[in-house]
This record gives structure tokens, C-alpha cells and sequence, in this order.
């Protein structure tokens, strides 16, 4: 179990380019890249990671549901664990015995909704797809 646990929790974070295009383009693939200079004039919000680029993904968890990650550029390979951001993604980690190992990731008193419903939508773009 933990194993399928790990696979699904990692299966959406991937290597890629680091400046968002087009928002809409890139939901439904797994993740979304994000910069802080992009999500400055995207959203309301502040950007609330500790790095300029990164990438937010979302899986499906069977047990848990919906979850979102983010990691930082450079740690999206299949090899890191990326930091959970929404309580499906820490449930499933915390099931697995798994702590996540990429640095830099939020900051401190960071509001995570915006970040989170990114997130959502990719996971409702996958669940469009299958």
C-alpha cells in the first residue's frame, strides 16, 4: 500500500518549463507551472511560496481524495517528495510514512486557497479526461 500510495502521490509531478503561457492550456496535464512574477498579475492573492518558480500538481488518492502539491523548481522529478498542500494530500503522505524532501517551499502564514483551488481545477480537468 505504501508503495501505491507514493506512485500516486509522485505520478503528477514532472519535469518542465517554469513560466506559465496560458493558464487554460496547461490545466488537465497533472500540474500547473507557476513563477511569482505570473501569479502577481493573475491573482489577488500573495504569492505564497518561498521560491520564484515552481509547480503545482494534483492526483487522486482512492482512499483520500483530491490532492495538491506544490515543488519547487528543480525538485519536480519523480524522485522528490513534494510539500502537500491541501489535508488529502498530508493524509495520504502521513499513510505512506512519507515526509516530503523538497526545500523552500511555503511561507510562513501563507494563505494557500488560491493555490490549492489551482490545484482542484487540474484534478476536475483529469477526472473530465478519464
Amino acid at each position: 500500500m505504501r508503495s501505491l500510495t507514493m506512485i500516486i502521490a509522485l505520478l503528477s509531478v514532472s519535469a518542465c518549463s517554469y513560466i506559465i503561457e496560458d493558464h487554460d492550456d496547461s490545466y488537465g496535464s497533472g500540474y500547473i507551472d507557476i513563477s511569482k512574477s505570473e501569479w502577481n498579475t493573475k491573482y489577488d492573492t500573495p504569492y505564497p511560496f518561498t521560491v520564484p518558480f515552481g509547480e503545482i500538481s494534483c492526483g487522486i488518492h482512492p482512499k483520500f481524495g483530491r490532492e495538491v502539491f506544490f515543488a519547487p523548481k528543480g525538485y519536480t522529478d519523480e524522485k522528490y517528495i513534494p510539500t502537500p498542500l491541501n489535508k488529502a494530500a498530508s493524509e495520504s503522505l502521513e499513510e505512506a510514512n512519507m515526509t516530503p524532501d523538497v526545500p523552500y517551499s511555503i511561507k510562513e502564514n501563507a494563505g494557500l486557497n488560491q493555490a490549492i483551488q489551482i490545484g482542484l481545477k487540474i484534478c476536475d480537468e483529469q477526472e473530465r479526461s478519464l
